[in-house]
């Protein structure tokens, strides 16, 4: 059996896919390189592809002996989101029913889907349990609950086995130093402190410093990006002994405010941040923090490097090491 990654050539699918091979498992890999990067791939069989192609994907289905899917691929900017939101719906909805078309073609039931904790939208309680209700503030979220509907659907009508992980901050690198982040745009907090302090940024931003929270920044639940890939190998797992489906939030219920990120960055770097205030954006709330039991429940996931200090640690290395090499 061969396991389909698509957007393997991302952030945390690019880690996964390590993951796997590791784990002894045959990963094909199905990446159309619109964010995905060619320096992230470590391994496995590549398929150079886009899912908005339907023959492209059913390809891959007909001449490879694929068994089980995790789908990475999407756009994640919510900013771009509330900007482009024909982009999003056409894109994210498009291309994840066209991959699920395939598979149950060829009668392949099981999918691991890269989900958000976007789909809470402002949190009625804080840690966020999976039965919370789904309340998207932005596009972006609003596709990830659509396929989460879809899913549900096709579980009941065509016996389709799903494991949705909803995660919340994804951060760090691999402690190997063979992969990080390489967004572009760059969005996230830790890597733009980072890229700001190695002169790669001209200027750090913090948005919002009015927030009901103790230091007045947003809080939230940063999870290492190894600790994901390993929640991603073990509800593949799951799915291959199990008949049911399940949405499962992925994080630690330990949050950080931004400035709080800020004070451990100086403090494993040795260099200061100078930030600039600014005003929330739009869509922002002051805490987002995950509910762990039913991913330690079900899948028996025990995050080891999440600790924001090896979080820092990984991809301080990580982009002073991707520097070096554009210099």
């Amino acid at each position: 059996m061969k396991v389909l990654v698509t957007g393997g050539a991302g952030y945390i699918g690019s880690h996964t896919v390590k993951l796997l091979l590791e784990e002894g498992y045959e990963v094909v890999v199905f990446d159309n390189f619109s964010t995905g990067k060619r320096e992230l791939l470590v391994g496995g069989e590549l398929v150079e592809g886009d899912l908005m192609d339907k023959e492209s994907i059913s390809g891959v289905f007909r001449t490879k002996n694929i068994g089980a899917v995790l789908h990475f691929a999407s756009f994640i900017q919510v900013g771009e989101s509330y900007k482009d939101p024909r982009k999003y719906y056409t894109h994210n909805l498009i291309t994840s029913l066209n991959l699920l078309d395939a598979m149950l073609e060829r009668n392949v039931k099981a999918f691991v889907f890269s989900s958000s904790a976007a789909v809470y939208g402002v949190p009625l309680q804080v840690p966020i349990p999976e039965s919370h209700p789904l309340n998207p503030i932005n596009p972006y979220g609003q596709t990830k609950v659509f396929i989460e509907k879809a899913l549900e659907d096709y579980h009941r009508a065509y016996g389709l086995k799903f494991i949705s992980l909803r995660y919340f901050n994804a951060s760090g690198a691999d402690p190997e130093g063979f992969l990080g982040e390489m967004h572009d745009p760059e969005t996230h907090l830790i890597p733009n402190i980072i890229l700001f302090l190695l002169g790669e940024k001209e200027n750090f931003d913090v948005y919002g410093t009015d927030f009901s929270t103790e230091d007045g920044t947003a809080v939230r639940d940063y999870i290492h990006v190894t600790d994901l890939a390993g929640a991603h190998v073990l509800a593949l797992k799951k799915l291959m002994e199990s008949p049911w489906s399940e949405f499962i939030n992925l994080g630690t219920n330990k949050g950080y405010s931004v400035l709080e990120v800020i004070h451990k960055t100086e403090e494993v770097t040795g260099k200061k941040v100078a930030y600039r205030k600014k005003p929330r954006r739009k869509g922002d709330v002051p805490v987002l923090l995950a509910s762990k039991e039913k991913s330690e429940k079900i899948l028996g996931w025990k995050p080891s490097l999440s600790r924001i200090e090896t979080i820092i640690e990984t991809a301080w290395s990580w982009h002073q090491k991707t520097a070096k090499k554009k210099a």
